[in-house]
């Protein structure tokens, strides 16, 4: 996805536009950009930018196991983690 860059309250030059995203690549490494605003106040500059949502895997502690899916598990686990017992947090009245 292409990052949209806006700059607001005045004009840059398109290498110092550029020297301000190499920053926040150089900042923020590995990451994308959904958005960066670059905004002129005088001789500063103000950046304000919004990252791509990371992805992420859920991990869950099944059976004494750290797994994100039961993919790999053979037919006793899969059964085991059937029949396990899921604690939830039940109705609690509010004290006043």
């Amino acid at each position: 996805m292409e990052t949209k860059i806006t700059v607001t309250g005045g004009t840059l030059p398109q290498e110092e536009i550029d020297a301000y995203v190499e920053h926040l690549r150089e900042k923020f490494p590995g990451r994308s950009f959904q958005s960066v605003g670059i905004e002129v106040d005088g001789d500063y500059v103000n950046l304000s930018w919004e990252l791509e949502p990371a992805p992420f895997e859920r991990i869950r502690r099944i059976t004494g196991y750290l797994v994100g899916t039961l993919d790999r598990f053979n037919d006793a686990k899969r059964a085991e983690e059937h029949d396990r017992v899921k604690h939830g947090i039940g109705n609690f009245e509010t004290l006043e």
